[in-house]
C-alpha cells in the first residue's frame, strides 16, 4: 500500500513540475513581448542585448526540451496505466479458471507439464505488450519490466513445466485452506453463541487464541466483540464486566476502522459503548450515549431488517425519555444539545422489531407493556405482560426480564 501512495505522490509531482515548466515559458515570452523582440528579430540590437537574447533563446529551448522529456514520461506513464488495465482484465478472466485446475493437481491427475490458463494469459499479454511498446522503451519501463521478465518470464521460456505452474496453485491452495479454517471458525462461533452458557464461554476462548492470527478479519472481530458481550452477561463481578466491556469496544472500533459498511461491526461498537456507559463518569456516560446512538443508526441504514437494532434503539428511547432534568442540563452544558426521545419513538422501535420478528425476545416484550403504561393504555399493557409471562426465562437476560415484569405486572394492578 505504501509503494503505491508513493507512485501515487511521485505522478502528482511529476504533473506538477509539468505545470510549472509551461508557466515558466509563458513568463519568457511575455518577457520578449514586453521588450519588443522574438526569436530571429535582433538584427539592430548591440552586442550585450545580442547576448542577452541568444542567452534567453537558450533558457526557452531548454525549458521546451524539459517540457518534451516531461510529455513523453506521462506519455509512457498513461501507455503504462492502459496495459496494466489490459492485465488486470485478462487475470479477471483467468482466474475463475484455476479452481478446476487446483482440483485436479490436488487429485494428482494433473500431468505436470500443463500451463494454467493464467500462466498463458499472462505471457500472451507480455509478448503482445512487448510488441505495442515498441522497439527502444523508456528507462522506467526497462527496469520495471525486465525486472518482471528476469524474474518469471526468462524462465517460463526455457522450459513451461511445472515450477511456476506450482508456486501458482500452492499459494492459491494456501489461501483456500485459511479462508475454509476461517468460515468453520466462523461457524462454530456463530452456533455456540446461541447455545449454552459453556458454549459461549468456550467460543470466547476460541475466538481468543486464534486472534493473532485472523485479527484483522472483519468477520472475526466483531464475533469476538459479541462474544465479549456473552461474557459481560454471565459475570456477576463488577471489574470483569468492565474489563469484558473495554475490550469488546477496542475490538469492535478496529472492525468499523477496516470497514465501515458493516452493520454487524456498528451494531457491536454500539452495544459497548452501553456496557461502558455503566462504569464512565457523567461525561463519558453521556458521550458513550451519543456514540450508542450514532453507531446503531448506522447499522440500522446498512441493515434495516435485523430485530436486534429496533429494539436496542428502543431502549435507548426509552432511557433518554426516562432522563431527569439535572441528567438533560449536564447534557446540554457538556456537549450543546442533549439527546431527545419520546416514549412513543421507543414504543415504535419495539413494535417494529415484533413485527420484523413476531415473539423476538421476552424483554422486547417487557418493554412494550412499559411503554403502553407509560402512555396510559393499562389494557395494553397488560396484554403484552401476558405475552412476556409465556416465554420461559431460560437465558440470564430472560431472568432480568422476569425481574422487571414481576414488578410491572404489580404496578399495573394498583
Amino acid at each position: 500500500m505504501s509503494n503505491i501512495h508513493s507512485e501515487n505522490r511521485a505522478l502528482f509531482l511529476g504533473v506538477l513540475t509539468g505545470a510549472a515548466g509551461v508557466g515558466i515559458t509563458w513568463f519568457w515570452l511575455r518577457r520578449y513581448r514586453k521588450h519588443g523582440y522574438y526569436l530571429g528579430m535582433h538584427e539592430n540590437l548591440s552586442p550585450a542585448a545580442y547576448n542577452q537574447v541568444q542567452d534567453n533563446q537558450g533558457a526557452v529551448m531548454v525549458l521546451q526540451g524539459r517540457q518534451l522529456q516531461i510529455l513523453e514520461k506521462l506519455g509512457s506513464l498513461l501507455k503504462s496505466v492502459e496495459e496494466l488495465k489490459e492485465e488486470v482484465k485478462y487475470l479477471k478472466e483467468t482466474i475463475p479458471k484455476l479452481e478446476e485446475q487446483i482440483k485436479d493437481e490436488l487429485r494428482g491427475k494433473n500431468d505436470g507439464r500443463k500451463v494454467s490458463p493464467l500462466h498463458r494469459s499472462l505471457k500472451r499479454k507480455k509478448s503482445e505488450t512487448t510488441k505495442a511498446s515498441g522497439e527502444y522503451p523508456s528507462s522506467e519501463e526497462a527496469e520495471s519490466e525486465g525486472g518482471y521478465i528476469t524474474a518469471q518470464t526468462d524462465t517460463e521460456v526455457e522450459s513451461e513445466d511445472e515450477p511456476v505452474v506450482g508456486i501458482v496453485t500452492a499459494e492459491t491452495a494456501k489461501i483456500t485452506k485459511e479462508e475454509a479454517e476461517l468460515r468453520s471458525l466462523l461457524q462454530q462461533a456463530d452456533t455456540s453463541h446461541n447455545g449454552s452458557e459453556s458454549d459461549k464461554q468456550d467460543a470466547f476462548r476460541m475466538l481468543l487464541n486464534t486472534q493473532e492470527k485472523y485479527g484483522n478479519k472483519v468477520e472475526f472481530l466483531w464475533r469476538l466483540a459479541r462474544a465479549y458481550s456473552d461474557m459481560f452477561y454471565l459475570t456477576d463481578d463488577v471489574e470483569e464486566k468492565k474489563s469484558y466491556a473495554a475490550d469488546g469496544k477496542s475490538v469492535a472500533g478496529k472492525a468499523v476502522e477496516l470497514d465501515d459498511r458493516s452493520a454487524c461491526s456498528h451494531r457491536w461498537y454500539a452495544i459497548m459503548c452501553g456496557y461502558m456507559s455503566e462504569f464512565e463518569t457523567v461525561q463519558n456516560k453521556i458521550k458513550n450515549g451519543y456514540l450508542f446512538k450514532e453507531h446503531l443508526d448506522k447499522a440500522i441504514n446498512l441493515h434495516p431488517e435485523d430485530p436486534l437494532q429496533y429494539y436496542l434503539l428502543g431502549r435507548w428511547c426509552y432511557a433518554v425519555s426516562q432522563l431527569s432534568w439535572i441528567e438533560r442540563k449536564v447534557a446540554a452544558t457538556l456537549f450543546g444539545n442533549p439527546p431527545t426521545a419520546t416514549v412513543q419513538e421507543a414504543l415504535e422501535n419495539f413494535l417494529r422489531a415484533e413485527e420484523i420478528h413476531p415473539g423476538y425476545s421476552k424483554y422486547n416484550y417487557v418493554f412494550l407493556a412499559k411503554c403502553y403504561k407509560d402512555l396510559g393504555q393499562k389494557p395494553l399493557a397488560q396484554k403484552y405482560c401476558d405475552e412476556a409471562s409465556a416465554i420461559p426465562s431460560v437465558t440470564k437476560e430472560d431472568i432480568d426480564a422476569q425481574k422487571d415484569l414481576e414488578a410491572l405486572t404489580v404496578s399495573l394492578r394498583q
